[in-house]
């Protein structure tokens, strides 16, 4: 009757602006979508090729039961390509409802366990049977696994505390949006 309804976090998210600047739509559609470039060792940073073997941190990775996008099966093969301990949370739902997922939803579930960097692969399927779901949101687990690998929380510095040598690189909206 005219009047709009508290969006949910699937309506925020869908709603939100935010885009990426021109050259980093380009290079991730193109490098790391199309040629797939990361995972076959021919994508550069700052003039040097790096591939997926050269990540030496604790990986997390998600996937989404029905996911048109990225099916879960393509992201399971973080643990073919990755030297590291790989941490593989698959959520129930799509390309967007399973990655947002949001806390206190009764319908979603997820399923979760960590490779070390010297398990043996398994197949997904074997996974899959392996792992049993859990009720809920993913998200609280991967705050869990954040938080296990992070220091102490410190306080947070003010927008714009220039006396902690916190100097704006440019101003707004920065740069890069105008790089190509």
């Amino acid at each position: 009757m005219g009047k709009r309804r508290e969006p949910n976090a699937m309506m925020a998210w869908n709603a939100d602006a935010t885009r990426l600047p021109a050259k980093m739509h380009s290079e991730y559609l193109r490098q790391l979508f199309l040629r797939n470039d990361f995972a076959e060792g021919r994508y550069k940073v700052a003039g040097n090729t790096v591939a997926l073997s050269d990540v030496r941190v604790p990986i997390f990775a998600v996937g989404a039961e029905w996911d048109h996008v990225a099916p879960w099966r393509s992201v399971y093969k973080f643990h073919l390509f990755a030297d590291t301990e790989v941490t593989f949370a698959l959520t129930n739902g799509g390309h967007n409802g399973g990655i947002v997922s949001e806390v206190g939803r009764p319908d979603r579930h997820f399923r979760i366990a960590t490779k070390s960097d010297r398990d043996r692969y398994h197949h997904p399927d074997r996974w899959f049977s392996e792992n049993a779901p859990r009720q809920g949101s993913w998200w609280p687990a991967f705050a869990e696994w954040l938080a296990s690998r992070s220091g102490p929380k410190g306080a947070v510095p003010q927008m714009g505390a220039r006396d902690l040598g916190l100097r704006p690189l440019c101003d707004a909206p920065g740069t890069y949006v105008f790089q190509t």
